[in-house]
């Protein structure tokens, strides 16, 4: 039989304590090991909650964790240092995105994001930036994706 737990957890700094430790310590399962295996898949979100699905076997206490992301507009204002978005994003800009900081978060979210090439999800994550107020490599992010569609940024990728 298998137990499913879903537990919030913040990047890269989970603990035996609550609520990990109460919840695993019944299922027999080796709390710290769970534990170190969450923090290793988290660790690049330190600083957010992210969502840990575990699925423990409780005959074998064979374990398999499963870890959703933020949002990709979570993401984008961890990066510019930003509590929220513009509310009128084409008049007020809040921050910059740099090419590099928006191909880190296409490669954190590449699991869940709906592109299947690096480009791709780096034009989605760009493509949220137009709805949030936000510049990519000093310009507007529409016309980043126009030059990426015309060949523009091909060292990038």
């Amino acid at each position: 039989m298998t137990e499913k737990l879903e537990v919030l957890v913040e990047g890269g700094k989970a603990t035996p304590g609550p609520p990990l430790g109460p919840t695993l310590g019944p299922l027999g399962v080796n709390v710290i090991q769970v534990v170190n295996a969450i923090n290793e898949k988290t660790k690049a979100f330190v600083g957010m909650k992210v969502p840990v699905t575990l699925t423990i076997d409780s005959k074998t206490k064979a374990f398999e964790i499963k870890v959703g992301t933020p949002p990709t507009s979570a993401l984008i204002l961890k990066e510019i240092k930003v509590e929220k978005g513009s509310g009128s994003p084409k008049a007020t800009k809040v921050g910059n995105l740099t090419v590099q900081q928006a191909i880190k978060i296409s490669e954190m979210k590449k699991d869940s994001m709906l592109g299947k090439t690096k480009k791709e999800r780096f034009k989605e994550v760009v493509g949220t930036c137009v709805s949030m107020g936000v510049t990519v490599d000093n310009k507007e992010p529409k016309q980043v994706i126009k030059e990426i569609e015309a060949g523009g940024y091909a060292g990038v990728f």
